[in-house]
């Protein structure tokens, strides 16, 4: 792919989208670590400096596309919620089958659980106020419909859905970290199965993290 010089705000919106499609299958085969502005710029067929006049840095970049690819999840997570969890069940019924479906879901988006786990320690670095504070927004958008869809199929959470959708967002991106070691890794565990216990398996420990944090916002009866 190249491009000529953008002249309008059409064309530069059609760069932009080119520069994070780019990133988004970048990123289907490699981790948000491997990504680099080098490699970016030589599949959009742009020079790098081209590219830092879309996005003033990488993880500009990734800010971006981790707030689509969640925008993109919520659609499917509404779906999926309201094919697994049965509104005339039970308080802790519908906690359960929330806890199922949303472990199930978040162990399937890969890239946005590695996003999410570098949000705060990498992608939130080397960007402007404007970049943050735009991100900081769509975040904050997208938590809120996150929340809807949890309080529509266990309101009473209440006012305590936003905080638990939070948490759930930080243990799907921490937990996905040791979800696949390195081959170094997996050979010690083959080796020595008895370490194998810091095995992660993503769905599973999903789940249990997911439960756990929702009962505790349950209402006491």
């Amino acid at each position: 792919m190249t491009f000529q010089r953008a002249r309008s705000e059409e064309q530069r919106a059609v760069r932009r989208q080119a520069i994070l499609e780019t990133t988004s299958a970048m990123l289907d085969e490699m981790s948000v670590a491997e990504v680099t502005l080098n490699e970016l710029s030589r599949r959009v067929g742009l020079a790098k400096t081209a590219v830092l006049r879309y996005f003033e840095s990488r993880e500009a970049i990734l800010l971006d596309l981790m707030d689509d690819r969640t925008t993109t999840w919520l659609v499917e997570l509404e779906r999926e919620l309201a094919h697994g969890v049965d509104l005339s069940g039970s308080a802790m019924q519908r906690a359960e089958q929330t806890a199922d479906v949303l472990s199930r879901s978040l162990a399937t988006q890969t890239v946005l659980c590695d996003l999410i786990g570098a949000q705060g320690g990498v992608l939130e670095h080397n960007v402007s106020v404007e970049v943050i504070r735009r991100h900081k927004r769509a975040s904050l958008g997208n938590l809120a419909v996150m929340a809807g869809l949890v309080r529509r199929h266990l309101p009473e959470v209440g006012d305590r859905a936003e905080l638990f959708c939070l948490h759930a967002l930080f243990m799907a991106g921490t937990l996905s970290a040791y979800a696949s070691p390195p081959p170094s890794l997996l050979a010690v565990y083959e080796s020595e199965p008895a370490l194998a216990v810091h095995h992660v398996d993503l769905r599973t420990a999903l789940r249990l993290a997911i439960i756990t944090s929702l009962v505790g916002v349950l209402p006491r009866s």
